[in-house]
């Protein structure tokens, strides 16, 4: 499996030292080891859709997940969407229903979140790849430090950046952002299992919205 990043060129340069990295070669090892045994999601061409579609000096808002989806034809490299075609999961249902209570704007009849990540909305996931039908297979394996790194960028050579954390997975990343230098909202995961201990009714699409407008930038269309 080839690993040849995909990216725009601007992330290429800040995360240059991690593809040289020892850490990464196992990673890439790794990936190539499962790809010859497992079906593996995303295609390889799209384990880095996000940073191919959202270059670093334009990331204005970071989304937060934990793992690719495992579904065929799910996952395509930016975390809680899927191409059109494929019926939104749960949580994304979850994330329009939101939507909608927060600015209403109609629940769209697809779930490919891929006009965020143009207006600089990094949906990024912890790890980015996993195997058909086995959540969580390709956790620490190095994914993790590649992305940690990914955030801890993000945080010392940006600001005013807004960060959305959900469920206690992501919250748990909220060491990694200086948060004199950026703004960290904070609410449930928007998962049929915790949607409605506190992700309905946070507003944070709204309130992303109004922070951007208070530093003078572009605000985010959430309509798809």
């Amino acid at each position: 499996m080839e690993v040849n990043p995909q990216i725009e060129p601007s992330w290429k340069e800040v995360l240059k030292d991690e593809f040289a990295s020892s850490y990464f070669v196992g990673l890439k090892e790794f990936l190539v080891e499962e790809k010859s045994r497992y079906t593996v999601y995303p295609p390889g061409g799209l384990i880095f859709n996000a940073f191919r579609l959202t270059p670093f000096d334009q990331v204005r808002v970071v989304i937060l997940g934990q793992d690719p989806y495992h579904g065929e034809g799910q996952a395509h490299g930016l975390c809680f969407s899927v191409p059109a075609g494929i019926n939104p999961p749960p949580s994304l249902v979850n994330i329009f229903k939101e939507i909608e209570r927060d600015l209403g704007l109609p629940v769209p009849g697809h779930g490919n979140l891929e006009k965020w990540a143009r207006q600089g909305v990094l949906l990024l996931n912890a790890t980015l790849t996993v195997r058909a039908n086995q959540p969580g297979s390709h956790q620490r394996k190095g994914w993790e430090t590649f992305t940690n790194t990914v955030i801890q960028q993000l945080s010392q050579k940006r600001v005013g950046l807004v960060f959305l954390l959900w469920g206690k997975f992501a919250q748990e990343k909220e060491s990694l952002i200086d948060t004199n230098r950026h703004y960290v909202l904070k609410a449930a995961h928007p998962s049929p299992y915790s949607a409605y201990n506190g992700f309905f009714g946070c507003r944070h699409f709204s309130k992303t919205n109004e922070i951007l407008s208070r530093h003078g930038l572009e605000t985010i269309n959430w309509g798809l």
